[in-house]
């Protein structure tokens, strides 16, 4: 029932014309009838909870039923999400300010909520860092996170109504990650996308990957950064990354460092981290966990109960043809 349910809602809220266009954009590529690529959507989304975009972007249409069934689709995902995480829960983590004051000992950094600081305090944080980053509440993909300079403004009252005027409510201080991946790409803190899920009191990590920059100051894919997985056992980057336009990337365009071969720094304490703090909030069991990698240690950016899953099962990454839904099954 809850299956139908959540089918009969993304048929209601469907983009259509967007459907078709995918659709005429994949028939192209697969070099198969415009039809037949929208029946064949059409049957993945009964069948296997795909939306068109799984669709286009893990090239479903080069897989058999037997492959097609390993993949994590938006529906197998929301079917997680709602398994694994309380409703009542989700703002512990997704509300940036409450992950903040939750999570506080892992941060390792300043910061100050402006719905609850006096305006005096927050002028004076402004004043003693001059270059923080400011975050909208629940901004996604990357979207609502902006770097200030108090340097750019007439003073720092300026920046407060700034602040005020674009609904930031979060101000942290910078984050100084370690020189390798400064290295690789300086303009963006390039983070480790960790995903667990708690189960019988035991973390299991189903998810490794380091999210790039790629000339811009967030690594999102959504904001054009690209996307690599981790070896979870060694910390060791083993494919080219990707960005979503399907560009592939075995160096960095813009500082030329590998980006194959990649050892992620201080890799087991990242383990560690999440490993602990997946107990911190033990209602929601199934997070990805955004890490910064500081000559201090690992910190976290921030935490997701929606884990995205589009990023787990690109071609270039699964040669195998086979998708992450084995580890969720074998947990």
């Amino acid at each position: 029932m809850k299956k139908i349910k959540y089918l009969f809602k993304r048929i209601m809220a469907m983009d259509y014309k967007r459907m078709l266009r995918v659709a005429k954009e994949v028939s192209k590529k697969a070099k198969k009838p415009y039809l037949y690529i929208i029946f064949d959507m059409i049957m993945c989304g009964i069948k296997y909870g795909a939306g068109y975009l799984d669709y286009s972007l893990f090239e479903m249409y080069n897989l058999n039923d037997k492959q097609r069934s390993t993949y994590l689709t938006r529906g197998k995902n929301n079917e997680l999400i709602v398994k694994y995480n309380s409703k009542e829960h989700y703002n512990d983590l997704d509300n940036k300010v409450n992950f903040n004051n939750i999570f506080k000992k892992y941060l390792k950094r300043d910061f100050v909520s402006l719905k609850d600081a006096s305006k005096e305090d927050v002028i004076n944080f402004i004043i003693q860092n001059k270059v923080f980053v400011a975050k909208v509440i629940d901004g996604t993909c990357g979207k609502g996170v902006e770097k200030i300079d108090l340097a750019d403004f007439e003073n720092a009252n300026a920046v407060y109504e700034f602040l005020i005027n674009n609904n930031f409510m979060l101000i942290e201080q910078l984050i100084i990650q370690k020189d390798e991946l400064n290295n690789l790409h300086p303009q963006s803190i390039n983070d480790v996308r960790l995903v667990t899920v708690l189960k019988d009191d035991k973390v299991n990590i189903v998810g490794a990957f380091l999210r790039i920059g790629n000339g811009k100051f967030v690594d999102n894919i959504n904001s054009g950064g690209m996307f690599t997985p981790i070896n979870i056992d060694t910390g060791i980057i083993e494919f080219p990354a990707a960005d979503k336009d399907g560009n592939i990337y075995e160096k960095h365009p813009l500082t030329n460092v590998s980006i194959v071969g990649f050892k992620i720094p201080l890799w087991e304490e990242c383990i560690h981290l999440v490993n602990e703090a997946a107990f911190v909030v033990p209602s929601v069991r199934y997070v990805g966990w955004d890490i910064a990698i500081t000559n201090e240690g690992p910190v976290f950016i921030e935490a997701n109960p929606f884990p995205g899953h589009d990023i787990y099962q690109i071609p270039i990454h699964t040669p195998d043809k086979i998708g992450v839904m084995p580890r969720f099954e074998n947990l």
